[in-house]
């Protein structure tokens, strides 16, 4: 920054703190600058990075610090069987549909899904054998909605939106909300499919309750390892339009033969997911009371906002489920997936096998496996 002097040149001035106010005489000068204001610490991350990706080719880390707002939609969602999910978003992104219309019908094919035994559809039942679902979603002006302990009901995040449109509340739960859907025209169904009721069967001759790490896999196969087709679990979904409006879903039948009534996180906003359209959004996966207790969504957002980048956000919050129980975090699985207004993404787990879809207008079936803590 230049100030004028009584010769008609130009000296610097230097300012301690970056967020000062133009002095009085500034507009006098006949120069206008446009004043860009980095800190320190962003610009030597930014210039170190960019001076690795040059000397050593990387592409994918060169691209990861492009700074440019986003010019074409993208939508991104937990776990390998969101690129079946972000494929139905994307139908609607890629005609300028809106991002909360996308993220919706996308999730609805996990929900619908027989086959992925814990989202909808077929997810397994609590301990009484009762199929409970949770949802929520939130739109690109903070309006959400969400449903809780909802049963015979396939697509519930389609119920929490119309808790979210419909009435002047946030969460509606139980018999209360099943009353509610059915009430707004959705049909009562049976969810519980021959094979969850055979697994339930079969869980009752111990029926033991002990969340394991990546607990999905276990249930097929030991061959089928972590992070590929069979890994399902809590679908969560953001997504941003090619207006640049953000929006956000996720969707869940919750832990297996859980105690009837129990609540995750994917029904909380702030825990399962928050979206911010200044900022970001986030959605999380995991051990939901681990969540909750962090209110893990609403801290990457806030942690983006401080200027971190997706994925560091998303470690961030892992790190403080791990320092405040590093026992407990041993034992469980915990994954932040992340989105900012720039659309950059980034993801991060407490264990490894936590893997996340990407779909943008260069490749609609992208998949990555997210770094982990352990």
């Amino acid at each position: 920054m230049l100030q004028r002097l009584n010769t008609g040149k130009y000296s610097p001035i230097l300012y301690p703190n970056p967020y000062f106010n133009i002095p009085k005489h500034f507009k006098e000068c006949d120069l206008y600058l446009t004043l860009i204001m980095i800190s320190r610490r962003k610009f030597l991350a930014v210039g170190s990075l960019a001076s690795a990706s040059v000397l050593s080719g990387d592409k994918t880390l060169a691209k990861s610090i492009n700074t440019d707002l986003i010019k074409s939609p993208i939508v991104i969602s937990t776990w390998d069987f969101g690129i079946a999910a972000n494929a139905a978003a994307w139908e609607i992104l890629k005609n300028k549909g809106r991002a909360l219309d996308a993220v919706e019908i996308g999730v609805h094919v996990p929900e619908a899904d027989p086959n992925n035994q814990s989202v909808g559809y077929g997810g397994f039942p609590d301990r009484d054998g009762r199929v409970t679902l949770d949802a929520c979603i939130m739109d690109e002006f903070g309006n959400c909605g969400s449903v809780a302990a909802l049963e015979h009901i396939i697509h519930p995040i389609s119920v929490a939106r119309r808790v979210m449109e419909k009435t002047p509340h946030v969460m509606l739960v139980g018999a209360g909300a099943l009353q509610f859907a059915l009430e707004q025209g959705f049909k009562k169904e049976n969810l519980l499919t021959p094979s969850s009721e055979k697994a339930w069967k079969e869980w009752l001759k111990t029926a033991k309750y002990n969340p394991e790490i990546n607990i999905e896999n276990r249930l097929f196969s030991p061959a089928k390892l972590p992070g590929n087709q069979f890994n399902h679990d809590t679908i969560g979904m953001l997504a941003i339009d090619a207006a640049g409006n953000m929006s956000g879903a996720c969707t869940t039948s919750g832990m297996a033969y859980k105690m009837h009534g129990r609540v995750g996180d994917s029904p909380i906003i702030g825990a399962g997911l928050y979206v911010d359209n200044e900022i970001g959004a986030a959605t999380s996966t995991g051990v939901g009371e681990e969540v909750i207790r962090n209110v893990g969504s609403f801290l990457v957002v806030e942690l983006m906002r401080q200027g971190y980048s997706p994925d560091e956000a998303c470690k961030e919050a892992v790190m403080r489920i791990i320092r405040k129980k590093p026992e407990t975090a041993k034992q469980i699985q915990v994954g932040f997936l992340a989105l900012n207004k720039k659309g950059q993404f980034g993801g991060y787990a407490i264990q490894k096998g936590f893997s996340f879809a990407v779909c943008d207008h260069r490749d609609q079936k992208q998949l990555i496996n997210s770094p982990s803590y352990y």
